[in-house]
Order: C-alpha cells, then structure tokens, then sequence
C-alpha cells in the first residue's frame, strides 16, 4: 500500500501549477486531490502580481510502478463478458458482489444498457454489480462497477467520462424501465478513492481555515464532488462550507465561524 505523497508547485495560473504538480508526482491528473493555496493576481501594472500556488496530493504510485498481477476473482461472483487479459485486484472497499439471479430490474437493466454502451465502444471489461452502502434517507442503488485493464479513457478528466457514460447508461436504462434506475457507475473504485480523498481533503482544509482564521478554497468540483466535501464537513462544529463560482470554475469555500 502506497502512502501518500504531496508536493507544491507555482505557476502562472492554477492549471499551469497543477501540470507542474503531476509531472513531479508522475501520476495522472485523476490520482490526485488539488488544493488552491493562492490564487494568480496580475497586480496593478504588473506590481504586486502574484502567481497560483497549489498542493497536490495523492496515495496512487507513480505511473512507471507496475502493478502486481492478482488471481481472478470467482466467475459466480462476476457479470462476466470476454476479456483479452485477467481484471486487476478489485477495489479496496468493501463489497458482496451479487449474481444476476439476486438483481432486482434496476440492476438488470442497468448492466445489459452498460454492456452494450461498452460494446459498442469496442471497450473489453468485466462488470461487478453490487449495491452501495446505504445512506440515511436514501435509497440504496446498485453499483455497476467496470474492471479491466487501461480503462483510464473512461474516467477521463477529473472524471468527465465516467460522469456522461453514466448520464447515457441511467437515460436509457430509465426509459426502458419507464422510471428512474437506481444505478451508480465507477471504473475501478476510482469514485471510492476519489470520496476517501475528497473527505481527508476536506478535514485537513477545515483545520487550515480554523489555524488561519480565514476562508480557504479548493479546487473547481463537479456537483458530485462538492457534495461529498459539504456533506464531509456538515456536523463541522467551527467551520461551514459554501460553493462559490458558475459552471465549470465553481467550488467549496470553507469558512470558519465567527466567535
């Protein structure tokens, strides 16, 4: 198990500083957490300008590390489909995979949709199906999750990929149902790791902001990501958390109460 590792980097802006980051880490942009500790400032007539400064963080191994080659899992645990080379290790939460006899509509319609999606992407992978750790209020949804080898292009950036492969895979799924399926795709754990990261993250944020006595900023998220790190922080007894931004630039600001 890999510890994690951190390093900070500047640039001309945020992105600019954040390239730099991976290049030093030799991880993808996917393995990692970004936290914004300056953001740019052109100055006034280039006086006081200042450049981005950010930290990245992350527990994945550089991309020359190869991975170990595990056993393959039971094929009665498995929605199986043809695959050139034996799956990795699955993810590191813990599951109870289910066979196709014990899925309900939602899970059935869900994986043949994702099955077909795949085929037709010529994307070889075998699909685990098992349901999600419930959440109070919420219903439990069942979780479609792709394994394989270098399926990296479906999570794509900060996982614009896998979000719109899902989007596809519920529409249709839901139409076929003629309601709203109850289904949730990751890649890998890339969703399990991603939220672990986002929470320790968002606990190491808040401890800033307190020590600091100030609003901190992370990041632009997607809504998915936003939310784990508002929910990471909701019972927070000395911080509250705000998104601040429109469309793609928005993103959590914690804020430390007043006293």
């Amino acid at each position: 198990m890999s510890d994690t590792r951190t390093v900070e980097t500047s640039g001309a802006d945020i992105e600019e500083a954040i390239e730099l980051g991976l290049e030093q880490l030799g991880v993808s942009r996917e393995s990692v957490v970004v936290e914004v500790l300056e953001e740019p400032s052109r100055g006034l007539l280039g006086i006081g300008a200042r450049r981005a400064r950010v930290r990245l963080s992350t527990a994945a191994p550089p991309r020359s590390a190869k991975p170990e080659k595990p056993a393959p899992p039971p094929a009665a645990q498995l929605a199986r489909r043809p695959a050139r080379s034996e799956p990795r290790e699955q993810p590191a939460e813990d599951i109870t995979p289910v066979s196709e006899a014990d899925m309900d509509d939602d899970a059935k319609v869900g994986l043949a949709t994702l099955q077909e999606l795949l085929d037709k992407m010529h994307i070889t992978a075998d699909v685990l199906v098992y349901q999600a750790e419930p959440a109070e209020g919420e219903e439990t949804p069942w979780v479609l999750q792709i394994r394989g080898n270098d399926l990296g292009m479906l999570i794509g950036r900060r996982g614009e990929t896998l979000s719109a492969l899902q989007y596809i895979t519920r529409l249709i799924a839901s139409r076929e149902l003629q309601r709203r399926a109850n289904i949730v795709l990751d890649v890998e754990g890339y969703k399990a790791r991603r939220e672990q990261m986002l929470r320790r993250l968002a606990a190491r944020m808040a401890d800033q902001a307190i020590q600091l006595g100030r609003t901190v900023s992370l990041e632009p998220m997607s809504p998915y990501e936003r939310r784990i790190v508002h929910l990471a922080l909701r019972d927070h007894p000395d911080v509250i958390t705000q998104s601040v931004g429109e469309g793609n630039h928005r993103k959590v600001t914690i804020v430390p109460n007043s006293r």
